[in-house]
């Protein structure tokens, strides 16, 4: 029972990260548009953007999950303007903070 336990706990913390999986192509299309437009702060940390790749900094980040994270890409944050300044649409969007995300796991 302790087994079936722990897997079953396990399998319960890996939904979040299993549910952001991406296939190739999209995490292309998304570092294509990383590289286009976000690493301007994202690359830097300016205005106290997460750094691409800083696991402690994006980790809270990733907890709250893509819907809060599209809601801040959609949207905007502090200095971050909506859509990050760009005219790319939802698809693109989440594309590109997938690909943010595996870089930072």
């Amino acid at each position: 029972m302790l087994k079936t336990l722990s897997i079953a706990t396990l399998s319960l913390a890996l939904i979040p990260a299993l549910s952001m999986a991406s296939d190739a192509g999209t995490l292309q299309q998304g570092e294509k548009l990383y590289k286009s437009a976000c690493v301007a702060c994202h690359s830097t940390g300016a205005a106290n953007a997460p750094k691409l790749g800083n696991k402690q900094a994006w980790a809270p980040i990733i907890a709250r999950g893509m819907d809060e994270m599209m809601t801040v890409a959609t949207q905007g944050k502090g200095a971050m303007p909506a859509r990050g300044g760009t005219k790319a649409d939802d698809a693109a969007l989440r594309a590109a903070v997938e690909y943010m995300v595996s870089r930072a796991q």
